[in-house]
């Protein structure tokens, strides 16, 4: 189910996901005005205070008539920022935190302090059990074919390990959701809501590289490849951009450092991350124009079903 909090706030049931290098305060703004929940990386920021920065800029920007917004960042022992980074979370208030690589009650009961949400994103079930056991609101299922780091599970069977879990919690998808049919195709599967990220790093606001958004329009899935040769974790990548394997040596395997991992954007700069749902982006446009577009398509995959629904109905000889 959706949160209470976010009951009337959302023109469609979607998050904008926290993309690295990639999302920006105008990204977040024009997605929360448009009426979906806009969302950036602590790590986009290098330090602390940028961060700061960035949470102060936003909260002058948007208003209570706005949709709600959020920043991610991984509750693991190696993200030297963690304490800095949790106090300045909840020194402004941040309505939802996504939380990624761990995640403690300490944290959950900190947000839930100021009536903030917590979703924690997790590409396995034992993950999002030891996340409900924190107290998270939400889980985020990473299924296959989505941008960065992701998983390798089929959405539909993700989707049904984690429903009998959640209770009262709300479960969203993550993983090609490229167009507003794909989103109301994951609400039809049991999602209560979406986790976009790959097609808005086409848009203007996003401050992704022209090359990158060149990359984008000129690929399709089969471009896509999934390894853990980048940085040690399984992610989606662009094979264009990935160098031999072995290049980084070993990492298959190695202990997660996630201040190593995002501490040197180098690589996220060099090698290119995108999901499977490339093929879809042709073009680059402002975020509102690209959310007009998803409800316009979200409603007409809708409408479709519930068409279908009472052809087969009537055929049935049935009462709709």
């Amino acid at each position: 189910m959706i949160p209470a909090a976010l009951d009337g706030r959302l023109r469609m049931p979607a998050i904008v996901s926290p993309m690295f290098l990639i999302s920006s305060p105008d990204l977040v703004v024009e997605s929360s005005r448009a009426g979906v929940i806009g969302s950036f990386p602590a790590f986009n920021q290098r330090t602390s205070a940028g961060y700061e920065d960035w949470l102060k800029d936003i909260r002058n920007r948007l208003t209570p008539a706005d949709a709600p917004w959020a920043t991610q960042f991984s509750v693991h022992k190696s993200n030297a920022r963690l304490a800095e980074d949790i106090a300045l979370t909840v020194k402004y208030q941040v309505p939802i935190l996504i939380s990624s690589i761990g995640i403690t009650r300490e944290v959950t009961d900190a947000i839930h302090a100021y009536g903030g949400l917590c979703f924690h994103d997790v590409i396995n079930v034992r993950h999002a059990q030891k996340a409900l056991e924190a107290n998270v609101d939400g889980i985020i299922a990473i299924a296959s074919g989505g941008g960065g780091h992701s998983g390798t599970y089929n959405p539909f069977a993700f989707l049904g390990e984690l429903k009998p879990l959640m209770g009262d919690k709300t479960l969203l998808l993550g993983g090609c959701i490229s167009d507003g049919a794909a989103l109301a195709g994951a609400i039809s599967a049991g999602a209560d809501m979406g986790y976009i990220g790959t097609r808005f790093i086409n848009t203007t606001e996003s401050t992704a590289s022209d090359r990158l958004k060149r990359l984008l329009i000129e690929s399709d899935i089969t471009d896509v490849v999934y390894t853990d040769e980048v940085d040690g974790l399984g992610g989606s990548w662009l094979k264009q951009t990935v160098p031999a394997p072995g290049h980084f040596g070993d990492l298959g395997g190695a202990k997660v450092d996630i201040s190593k991992v995002l501490g040197e954007p180098k690589r996220w700069k060099d090698i290119l991350s995108a999901g499977q749902g490339v093929g879809s982006i042709h073009d680059v446009v402002p975020t509102a124009v690209l959310i007009d577009q998803f409800e316009h398509e979200y409603h007409a995959a809708i409408d479709r079903v519930v068409a279908l629904r009472s052809a087969l109905a009537i055929r049935g000889g049935k009462n709709t």
